[in-house]
């Protein structure tokens, strides 16, 4: 499913929220919000079903760190490591302007890395101190002793080449990678014994419910949050073919403000087998536009395409793909009537003439809960949105979403407290250390 809705239309209390609650099998959400949203909302409910991973490297939810991911997990051979970095790059740009010379010698270099981290266990951070030292020849020697002899020589011909052109390749490399540079970021997903890892193989043949929360912007976490999807959905499909061809139950994937936190650079092409292997992708965007901005023109044809059902929301502001809905809608035929009169009297005539059955600026005017139905085979039709509060057992939903969302403010009020608390004593000793200078 693609959903393309402007914001306040209901994309989130009638299509995302009412999908995770009826959801039978795995659910992963990505987000940027997270109070009096769907976190709240499903997040009780989800955790009778299963385990409840939280992955909020950014603090959207203030939500401890109760598990890690290895990020690197599946960057241990070239294609796997290529994808993660086209994670941080498409993190940072669009896919209008990411074919430049700096911008794919970065992404190639970001690749080496990775693979050489990969390669011998190691942690994502030590791809930052490579980055911070472009003559460290470390990363080179570990993809020769890994047996990757053409990505090391490929590297170390970027470190050898021209100063000027190295130091702007690492510089790109760098920026692209910046949100691992905060600890609080990195510990996400970097091995830490004390706390239980996501797997996504596991996860695949659970219950479970895997919460993704970002920031947007380029240079946030949501290049980690792209890469959990991605690392989701393909290890979903991989357990799929293991077991006969589809999940049973089938795992669902809400990419919610799928165009600022969740830019799978090859999403368009993932849908046209996921649907296929059990694994349900609901993207949801706030423009067409937005889509084409992300994976250009073609690869958002191309996503329109794919999915088998598509809807379309209030707010649809662009007048040539409101256009391109009307003529999908189709027409009809209108009867009209003339009468005309003369010195001989007065006659009548009827004929009939074709008109579209939604113009574009009615399409605009559609107003908040109601929706276009686009599904493969069938004609379009009119749908009249039910969110969830309307459902049976609201009020139980409602009262687990607003303690969940009363929960989110206590830990703000405590980090924040502790942030009081901190500054004055870190003020205090920093006079104290300026007397004694």
């Amino acid at each position: 499913m693609v959903a393309i809705m402007a914001p306040r239309s209901g994309k989130t209390s009638a299509l995302a929220i009412p999908a995770i609650l009826s959801a039978p099998g795995p659910v992963l959400l990505t987000s940027n919000k997270a109070a009096n949203d769907a976190f709240t909302t499903t997040v009780d409910a989800r955790a009778k079903l299963g385990t409840v991973w939280v992955l909020d490297p950014q603090q959207i939810a203030h939500h401890p760190r109760e598990m890690w991911w290895d990020i690197l997990a599946d960057a241990r051979d070239l294609p796997g490591a290529r994808r993660l970095a086209d994670h941080f790059v498409a993190a940072s740009v669009d896919e209008s302007n990411g074919s430049d010379f700096w911008s794919t010698a970065a992404s190639n270099t970001l690749a080496a890395l990775f693979l050489a981290a990969a390669s011998h266990r190691r942690p994502v951070t030590d791809v930052l101190a490579w980055l911070a030292s472009p003559a460290d020849r470390t990363p080179v020697d570990l993809l020769g002793d890994a047996g990757h002899h053409a990505v090391a020589a490929q590297l170390q011909g970027t470190v050898s080449g021209a100063t000027e052109t190295r130091d702007g390749i690492f510089e790109t490399a760098r920026q692209y990678a910046s949100c691992l540079l905060d600890p609080k970021v990195a510990q996400w997903v970097t091995p830490d014994p004390g706390l239980p890892q996501f797997q996504p193989f596991a996860f695949a043949s659970s219950r479970d419910t895997l919460y993704l929360l970002s920031k947007d912007g380029g240079g946030s976490a949501s290049a980690i949050i792209a890469a959990a999807a991605d690392a989701v959905m393909r290890s979903a499909v991989i357990v799929a073919e293991r077991s006969g061809g589809r999940l049973d139950p089938p795992a669902l994937c809400v990419l919610d403000e799928a165009a600022n936190v969740c830019r799978i650079s090859d999403l368009p092409d993932l849908y046209s087998h996921l649907g296929s292997r059990g694994v349900l992708p609901l993207t949801i965007l706030q423009s067409y536009r937005q889509g084409q901005r992300v994976w250009g023109e073609v690869g958002m044809d191309s996503l329109w395409s794919a999915a088998t059902i598509k809807i379309i929301g209030s707010g649809i502001d662009d007048s040539e793909f409101a256009g391109r809905l009307s003529s999908l809608i189709g027409e009809h035929e209108v009867q009209t009537v003339s009468v005309s009169k003369s010195d001989g009297g007065t006659s009548t005539s009827v004929s009939m003439r074709t008109e579209a059955i939604l113009p574009p600026d009615a399409i605009r005017a559609l107003p908040k809960g109601q929706a276009l139905l686009f599904a493969t085979g069938l004609r379009a039709a009119m749908l009249t949105l039910r969110p969830w509060y309307k459902e049976p057992g609201a009020k139980a939903i409602g009262r687990d979403s607003a303690r969940a969302t009363a929960a989110i403010a206590e830990r703000a009020r405590a980090k924040a407290a502790t942030v009081e608390v901190a500054e004055p004593v870190r003020m205090a000793k920093r006079e104290r250390y300026g007397r004694a200078v």
